[in-house]
């Protein structure tokens, strides 16, 4: 179908796909570009394409379209509706997420995740959108390679401790280093960026983590420490 008004009702629906209320409602989401499309495309997530440059898709649309459409500032030549991921089932080492605000820094770690072999992530109820543009550009298409929960941290932590995991949050001062713990049935907790974890999940944590480094500088970014983190974890 080729469209060229801007008030088209289709239009108007991939614009909405901006708003967290309406991808949750409708448990789909907008990807731009082909490398995107591609990944999504395996898991056989794609509902509908769009394109400015190819008569074939779904949606042959103007680029007028395409950057009111697009979060990028230059805008991708095609772009797609997608399913929402599917959840799997919990397996491997775990990184949980506490209250992370910053879509760069879960695009990051998601990246990370894929690269050092953790398989789940799950995510805090108050972190932020997993399906939030930014966190899909920042992850660069390995978001469609992890499986990633949201859940209520106090009420799912303990789970994870029944299924034999052992809960490691993450004190620069009081903790054991990331080099001596086990390798695997673990979960990593990271905290929110300026208040790192919150009491509740401080409380579910058997042991603690730090990472050795100069004394000069207190504190990395959230991302960069679950990097370093899960690196250590899969390094031998």
């Amino acid at each position: 179908m080729k469209i060229t008004s801007l008030q088209n009702e289709h239009v108007k629906y991939w614009v909405s796909l901006g708003e967290k209320k309406v991808r949750d409602k409708d448990r789909r989401f907008l990807i731009e570009g082909d490398h995107l499309i591609s990944e999504a495309e395996k898991l056989g997530l794609i509902i509908e394409t769009i394109s400015v440059v190819d008569e074939t898709k779904d949606y042959f649309v103007t680029k007028s379209i395409m950057k009111k459409i697009s979060k990028q500032q230059s805008i991708s030549y095609n772009a797609a509706v997608a399913k929402m991921l599917p959840e799997d089932s919990i397996s491997g080492n775990v990184l949980i997420l506490d209250c992370l605000q910053d879509p760069g820094n879960l695009g990051t770690i998601i990246r990370s995740a894929i690269a050092f072999n953790f398989h789940t992530i799950v995510l805090s109820d108050d972190s932020v959108d997993l399906y939030n543009p930014k966190v899909i550009r920042s992850t660069e298409g390995m978001i469609f390679n992890i499986n990633c929960l949201r859940r209520n941290l106090k009420e799912f932590i303990p789970v994870l401790k029944n299924l034999g995991y052992k809960i490691y949050g993450t004190d620069i001062k009081n903790g054991m280093d990331v080099r001596d713990i086990p390798k695997t049935n673990i979960a990593i907790t990271i905290g929110n960026e300026g208040n790192g974890l919150s009491p509740s999940v401080k409380k579910e944590c058997d042991e603690y983590l730090y990472l050795p480094m100069n004394k000069t500088c207190e504190s990395l970014n959230a991302g960069v420490a679950a990097s370093i983190l899960m690196y250590e974890v899969n390094h031998d």
